[in-house]
């Protein structure tokens, strides 16, 4: 199926210029997908495979690089208020479902790692508006191995209006530990769009704040999903979706963990893995956008495609059993903000009707 690109800068409630651009199918699209992208990422070129793939499937599919982001205007990777990077986009993909050809398609939200944060963020702000999300490793609660002491945060509270932007956060090589596969690793490394630097103070602490108000609120998340994670990932916990899976107040929700595959499910791992997570994105997003949109809970979300194992947990209880085998943790060590986790044991799952 062709795929038709475009590009275009839009101005927030505040002046900034913020860059836009849309992956649209050539026939009418079967529902609108909207793109938040991680921490520090961009949409044109580090989230293009995923633009591409959807609209290949017959999505229409529309990005924004937040303020201080990717091609956007702003100071680098500065998240003065993370409220404001919500509202932005909010703002600007109600704007695109109010075109004529969109108010009759479905909406969902794509939202990947911090984008997953904000994904939700933007559901919550108008729980009725959206019909579903998928959320890929999404950052929405602190692992209780790494959540900084309240002596801490109140420190770096004390000195965040001093010097907001001062990248004194302390952290790893997070590209490292997230795209598995080398060559692919190497050309994100190569993005100059992506920011690679040291977090900034504000940047950090809103980020924080932002993970722990949603872990506060996970029973709020009511709109349908389908969140999905790498069980060797190191950069979130995959925790931290399974308190999202156990705690949401959806109705239809389902998540499923990748053995072996790490952060960046769809862009750092080898193509059979990253082409067997889309077509279970795919087979997510065509069940919800076709009839009412809504799925029997008895129905069984499988696929037999190597090498990922199929999980459907909607309407089932987690049983937990700790094997006692590590992960593969040495590529990422130490402690991090947001998500982001240090060193802990494998968890094994099994479902229970």
């Amino acid at each position: 199926m062709d795929v038709e690109y475009y590009e275009e800068y839009v101005r927030n409630s505040r002046g900034v210029k913020l860059f836009t651009c849309r992956w649209l199918p050539v026939s009418s699209p079967k529902a609108l997908v909207f793109l938040c992208h991680g921490y520090g990422m961009e949409c044109s070129d580090f989230m293009k495979g995923c633009g591409t793939r959807l609209a290949n499937y017959g999505y229409a599919v529309v990005g924004i690089d937040y303020e201080g982001h990717g091609r956007s205007m702003g100071a680098r990777c500065y998240i003065k208020k993370f409220e404001n990077i919500v509202n932005d986009c909010s703002d600007f993909f109600k704007s695109i479902c109010g075109k004529e050809e969109y108010k009759d398609k479905r909406r969902f939200l794509y939202g990947e790692s911090m984008g997953g944060a904000v994904a939700l963020l933007i559901h919550k702000s108008d729980p009725a508006f959206w019909h579903g999300a998928v959320l890929v490793a999404p950052m929405c609660k602190i692992s209780e191995k790494v959540k900084p002491h309240p002596v801490v945060i109140s420190m770096l509270t004390t000195v965040e209006d001093i010097i907001p932007k001062w990248k004194i956060v302390p952290t790893k090589d997070v590209i490292e530990a997230s795209f598995k596969d080398p060559v692919k690793r190497e050309e994100i490394r190569g993005n100059r769009l992506i920011y690679q630097e040291k977090p900034r103070l504000k940047t950090a602490l809103e980020m924080l704040r932002t993970s722990m108000n949603l872990e506060d609120s996970l029973s709020q998340v009511t709109l349908p999903f389908f969140v999905l994670h790498g069980e060797a990932d190191t950069v979130t916990d995959p925790d931290v979706s399974r308190a999202l899976y156990e705690l949401a107040g959806s109705v239809d929700k389902t998540m499923k963990l990748y053995p072996g595959m790490w952060h960046g499910l769809t862009s750092g791992e080898p193509d059979n893995n990253i082409e067997a997570v889309f077509k279970d994105i795919t087979a997510w997003l065509d069940k919800r956008s076709e009839g009412d949109g809504m799925v029997p809970l008895a129905e069984n979300f499988q696929h037999n495609s190597s090498p990922v194992v199929t999980e459907r947990v909607t309407a089932a209880k987690w049983s937990r059993s700790i094997t006692g085998q590590k992960q593969h943790k040495k590529r990422l060590g130490g402690r991090y903000l947001c998500g982001w986790k240090g060193s802990q044991m494998h968890h094994n799952y099994e479902m229970q009707a």
